[in-house]
């Protein structure tokens, strides 16, 4: 099966890094997998998964996760505001926490639901104008308002551009999220998790390289 293989590939980067493969979670990319190649992956033991769109994770896990206890839903993909409360209340971390206007949303039914997921805040690392994200020159002061919103901000996504090298983005989401105080780096997919992991990944996204391709 690829997720032990992806399993073994983790266990390895860490300790040529000198890390603790413990240390790092696995996302395993479910955005629209059907169920006939998530369900072996749920059987073999994987607990954590990782959707783009809340609808399409509501109508999956919502199925899916009572079957199997411990099962933790991270939102991965960019979430609109009108999205925000159902977001909140099926997953455990939401990846994609990138503007004001969402963090004041996630504050406000933070106090209204009592709870709030572990939040990453997106940062556009390339500074891509279609892409979403918090610019670097940017990131400290959006930290620093989301923690005046007492929201549970443990660190820092990132998607590199897809032309460029990927480890000087990793690199430079690292520093800022030690500049912060913050411990989560949120970077590395199928085709750079081992090298995202060498400078410090806590999670890594990984989809294809465990489903195999999308239909």
């Amino acid at each position: 099966m690829s997720l032990d293989r992806i399993r073994r590939s983790i266990a390895e980067a860490a300790r040529a890094a000198g890390r603790d493969p413990a240390d790092i979670t696995l996302v395993a990319v479910s955005k629209m997998q059907p169920e006939s190649r998530v369900l072996p992956v749920l059987e073999a033991g994987q607990r954590v998964f990782g959707e783009n769109r809340v609808q399409e994770a509501q109508s999956r896990w919502g199925v899916l996760a009572p079957r199997f206890p411990g099962t933790e839903l991270h939102i991965i993909g960019p979430l609109q505001t009108n999205k925000a409360r159902a977001a909140m209340e099926i997953a455990h971390a939401i990846h994609s926490l990138d503007r004001p206007r969402l963090a004041e949303t996630l504050a406000r039914l933070a106090q209204e639901l009592g709870r709030c997921p572990e939040l990453f805040v997106q940062v556009n690392t390339g500074e891509e104008p279609q892409k979403a994200g918090v610019l670097p020159a940017e990131t400290d002061g959006f930290v620093a308002r989301c923690r005046d919103l007492d929201l549970p901000v443990v660190g820092l996504m990132c998607i590199p551009p897809a032309e460029e090298d990927p480890p000087p983005h990793f690199d430079m989401l690292r520093e800022m999220a030690a500049r912060n105080g913050l411990a989560g780096l949120s970077m590395g997919m199928s085709g750079d998790f081992e090298a995202a992991i060498a400078r410090g990944a806590t999670h890594v996204r990984v989809g294809s390289a465990i489903f195999g391709a999308r239909d």
